[in-house]
């Protein structure tokens, strides 16, 4: 009889159990099964993004590479119009390098002013990688030698120039230089270009100009 009786409050617990669970799925059932289905959503929406990205990006790399093509080729008025293509609708931050290409054809094409102004627009553009903005600002002195003043390449790079870690620090001190050079500041380019010489992490072929420059001042015996 004990048997029977302890046999019969296993199976009545077993049912008050049961019928607490079916009761708390009524409640919660519906609000469980939404949150798996916006968890789901939102996965599968994720992967989508990702996927329709990696094919926006590679299609506009597509687009990038056959603009330089052109370019390379001497189509510069192909090579404009589908880089202006690119920087509208393009994808990632092939609009920007876009931009840079352009700002380069238009140097190769002698318009040094509207190439400057390009590089410069890149520059002051916040949405540019860092990267990208100091190569505009040391493309933009080296131009700003033959078509500027010493005081306007120092305002593109002086800052760069006096880094002690920037990777551009060189060819920011090689334009300093260079620009001092051809204003007869020679003891300011004598400090650029010796500067230069002195950065063990120099490039080498930055640095070999660097010394061939220092050489003809010393040989020259100029001072400013």
């Amino acid at each position: 009889m004990a048997e029977d009786h302890e046999s019969f409050i296993r199976e009545v617990n077993d049912e008050l159990r049961s019928e607490q669970v079916q009761r708390a799925w009524r409640k919660l059932g519906p609000i469980l099964i939404g949150v798996a289905v916006l968890i789901v959503a939102a996965t599968a929406g994720y992967r989508l993004y990702e996927y329709w990205g990696s094919g926006q990006s590679s299609k506009t790399g597509d687009q990038f590479m056959a603009a330089l093509k052109l370019a390379s080729d001497g189509k510069s008025d192909e090579a404009m119009k589908s880089l202006e293509t690119i920087e509208k609708s393009g994808y990632g931050d092939y609009p920007v390098l876009a931009r840079f290409r352009a700002a380069s054809i238009m140097a190769e094409k002698g318009d040094a002013k509207g190439a400057i102004a390009a590089f410069d627009a890149i520059a002051a553009d916040s949405a540019a990688p860092q990267v990208i903005r100091d190569t505009a600002k040391v493309r933009a002195a080296f131009l700003l030698v033959d078509n500027g003043s010493y005081d306007q390449v120092a305002a593109e790079v002086e800052t760069l120039a006096k880094s002690t870690t920037d990777m551009l620090r060189s060819s920011a001190r090689e334009a300093l230089g260079l620009a001092a050079y051809k204003a007869g500041k020679m003891d300011q380019a004598r400090q650029w270009f010796q500067q230069i010489a002195d950065d063990g992490q120099a490039p080498r072929n930055v640095a070999s100009r660097a010394q061939i420059m220092l050489d003809n001042i010393a040989a020259a015996g100029k001072t400013s």
